[in-house]
């Protein structure tokens, strides 16, 4: 059932209860008391049921291990030439019964797709697939660690969020002024071993013919700056600002940097978008893949369905496989194009897309999220990031 998976299992021994099932109060007690002593270890609760069994010894189990983790029921089918009263389950008359006590208990859960599933199906598997995403997905976010870089820029008010609704929710902020992070920059010295070895890895990133040299060289003491930050911090993600204040002040864009950490799974987001970044993260925690932060630009055509997803090419390569070091003519135009060198260009391929956004409601004190599924047709214009 787990394999493939990475999934270890904690659960009585088939001598520690009537086949290491839980049934009756006593039996709960002991898979508490597992449980919690194996807390650090388990991410998310599988409630596998045979038979209807007794739905009380589930619920009981959860409120006395006081896990706090995502919670999957699964129900057995029932064979219909094995009905009489030796062979039959009632194991989704059973999932109703758990799933009433769970409610009344105030402890959150998902179900599987078909309302009963043999937990050898393909069906089950998928179920176990997403279900091991959410345990990532929740336990990730709940000790997560942001990096914001910078102030917000002031025009940019739809980034705003509220740190202590993050905080409450197991999301860290740590912040540091730009103006420390591009001196330590402009103080670094070019023969430097780290300069040079992270010069080397934005050559073999993408294709730079026609960058200056100086430019590189730019962006390669910016990296070895937020790279130690973001190490002594023991961050997960990040967010800078860099509209327009790197360009002013420092010359460069960072997008290049910021599409590189999000390549290794270190996700960052510009416009010191910091709930931009926490929803990067969470989106790579559910898929094991990196994730990119675009604007939602124009419409495409007459076609209600379609849109343009573009931006200055922060995106992870895994987006754009043919991709060049430039820059970006938008900001070009009110900058200067010379203090823009840093952006990406490329397209991303036709394939599956899921996205998604979270928010602080300050004046509920909650969290908010949305998430659709579409695709990437690969039939838009090449641009920076487009």
């Amino acid at each position: 059932m787990f394999r493939g998976l990475d999934v270890d299992v904690v659960m009585l021994g088939e001598h520690e209860s009537k086949l290491g099932g839980v049934e009756t109060y006593a039996d709960a007690q002991k898979c508490a008391a597992l449980f919690r002593s194996k807390s650090a270890q388990i991410d998310g609760v599988l409630v596998v049921l045979p038979n209807f069994g007794d739905e009380k010894g589930v619920a009981d189990t959860l409120k006395l291990s006081q896990l706090n983790v995502p919670v999957l029921v699964q129900g057995y089918p029932d064979d219909p030439a094995k009905l009489d009263a030796a062979s039959r389950r009632d194991a989704f008359c059973g999932k109703i019964s758990v799933s009433n006590n769970l409610v009344q208990a105030g402890i959150p859960f998902s179900l599987t797709r078909q309302h009963v599933v043999h937990p050898s199906s393909n069906a089950f598997r998928a179920d176990l697939q997403r279900f091991v995403s959410v345990c990532r997905v929740v336990g990730g976010l709940r000790r997560a660690r942001l990096g914001a870089i910078g102030a917000r820029p002031g025009a940019f008010n739809t980034v705003r969020y509220n740190e202590k609704i993050l905080e409450a929710n197991g999301v860290s902020v740590t912040t540091v002024d730009l103006s420390e992070i591009l001196g330590q920059a402009q103080r670094l010295d070019a023969s430097a071993a780290e300069v040079k070895a992270r010069l080397d890895e934005i050559r073999a990133y993408a294709a730079t013919e026609g960058v200056p040299a100086e430019k590189l060289e730019q962006m390669a003491k910016l990296a070895v700056v937020i790279g130690r930050w973001m190490d002594d911090n023991g961050l997960d993600a990040s967010a800078i600002q860099c509209w327009t204040s790197v360009q002013e002040n420092y010359g460069v864009n960072v997008c290049t940097l910021m599409s590189m950490v999000s390549e290794r799974l270190m996700p960052s987001a510009c416009e010191v978008d910091v709930t931009g970044a926490l929803s990067m993260y969470a989106l790579q925690l559910a898929s094991g893949t990196p994730s990119a932060l675009v604007d939602w630009n124009n419409n495409y055509g007459d076609d209600p369905d379609k849109c343009v997803l573009f931006h200055c090419g922060k995106w992870a390569k895994s987006f754009l496989p043919n991709v060049r070091i430039s820059t970006a003519p938008i900001l070009g135009s009110i900058l200067g194009e010379e203090k823009t060198y840093g952006a990406l260009e490329g397209r991303a391929p036709a394939g599956p897309l899921t996205f998604a956004r979270l928010t602080t409601d300050g004046n509920c004190g909650v969290i908010r999220a949305y998430i659709g599924e579409g695709e990437l047709t690969g039939n838009g214009s090449a641009g920076s990031g487009a």
